[in-house]
């Protein structure tokens, strides 16, 4: 019995070293990729701006309501948005433009494979980019992988293609995904807001009601803290991003 105890202790510790390995491994990638400057979780600053980003849209109901409330409290976002809705509603995505909001690729799509090869990639970045740039007149400059998802040949992919890829603050997935009700998901956001922070919503890929009530309570919170919400451009560029990541010295 305690040499069957002694191999279930050395199984349970190599387990925890295997994770630690492979948390290791995911955080030197990170650190790798965000010291290039090729990807951003994060801009590091003292002002007081935060990024808001959407994903999963343009949806016909939602992100009308979303450019509203966004006009409403003087805020700006970026839209990664998908290629195919896109060109299902190309008068929303105009007034994105209009409306002084940035437009940024979210592949065409939004069929995630894990296996994704760097052909298949390249063809959804330039698809989505034409589509947007034959609706709007505008280029797109950021690429957010699809969940969030990354590695180093998604990155290069994007990045030889022209793309900076943009994922989110860690800390600021707001999780609207899971519709846990709209206060729950302004918690998620307003709990540890900082500056500097890419704040992730859902403007699409389905009932996006809980966001919209839950920005509602997000913008004026934020306004009255002091923070200006802006594009990911404008807090790169605002803020002399320099590719490290915030925990550096």
């Amino acid at each position: 019995m305690k040499k069957m105890w002694i191999f279930a202790l050395i199984l349970i510790a190599g387990s925890a070293l295997s994770g630690n390995n492979i948390a290791l491994s995911k955080s030197t990638m990170r650190f790798e990729i965000e010291k290039s400057g090729d990807a951003v979780w994060n801009a590091r600053t003292q002002k007081k701006l935060v990024a808001l980003t959407f994903d999963d849209g343009p949806h016909p109901e939602y992100t009308p309501d979303i450019l509203k409330l966004l006009k409403k409290y003087h805020a700006k976002s970026t839209f990664f948005v998908i290629g195919e809705l896109v060109k299902q509603y190309p008068e929303i995505v105009q007034e994105e433009v209009k409306n002084g909001h940035e437009i940024a690729n979210h592949t065409f799509s939004h069929h995630f494979r894990s296996n994704l090869s760097k052909k298949h990639l390249k063809k959804e970045l330039k698809k989505t980019e034409e589509i947007i740039r034959e609706i709007t007149g505008v280029s797109t400059a950021f690429f957010r992988p699809i969940g969030g998802y990354y590695n180093q040949k998604i990155v290069q992919t994007a990045r030889n293609s022209g793309y900076r890829v943009i994922i989110w603050t860690w800390n600021q997935d707001s999780k609207d995904w899971k519709e846990p009700g709209a206060e729950k998901i302004a918690e998620n956001i307003l709990s540890d807001t900082m500056p500097g922070d890419i704040i992730l919503m859902h403007d699409g890929g389905g009932d996006r009601s809980q966001t919209v009530k839950a920005l509602e309570i997000i913008l004026p919170q934020l306004k009255k803290a002091g923070y200006e919400m802006v594009t990911v451009s404008e807090l790169l560029m605002r803020t002399e991003y320099d590719g490290f990541p915030f925990y550096l010295p």
